[in-house]
């Protein structure tokens, strides 16, 4: 399925996306985010709005983030490790978050599966290296 095609049918917390997802709020290495900026993290493995709104309800039911008035408090204190957690690959590549043509892409491995590709400034901006 494309990360990016909105779906017309409910979103489970099997689907590939959200796994994706809720494994990236596992990581978000800030105390506290607005929710837009999560949602920009959210949006580097669908733009569907409707598996967002999955992501992040069940994220919270899970304990993984607290919501309140539109921040977003991670509870995990397990942060991408760029020595263990990212890789880098050579090829033709757009970035996974602004579409920009890569020759390099950098990519997280994840439990739930790998994110990418990203671009130097993306990878930090998704990690929360760089705001």
């Amino acid at each position: 399925m494309d990360r990016d095609e909105p779906g017309t049918e409910p979103v489970d917390a099997t689907d590939d996306r959200v796994a994706l997802g809720l494994a990236l709020l596992e990581r978000l290495e800030h105390e506290s985010l607005p929710l837009p900026e999560v949602i920009d993290r959210i949006e580097t493995v669908t733009t569907d709005p409707t598996v967002t709104r999955t992501i992040l309800d069940e994220a919270e039911l899970r304990g993984i983030i607290e919501r309140e008035d539109g921040i977003i408090r991670p509870k995990s204190r397990q942060y991408v490790r760029f020595e263990q957690d990212v890789i880098t690959k050579d090829g033709e590549f757009s970035c996974q978050r602004c579409g920009m043509g890569l020759s390099t892409g950098y990519f997280i491995k994840l439990d739930a599966g790998e994110l990418g590709p990203y671009g130097s400034s993306c990878i930090r901006k998704v990690t929360g290296r760089e705001d």
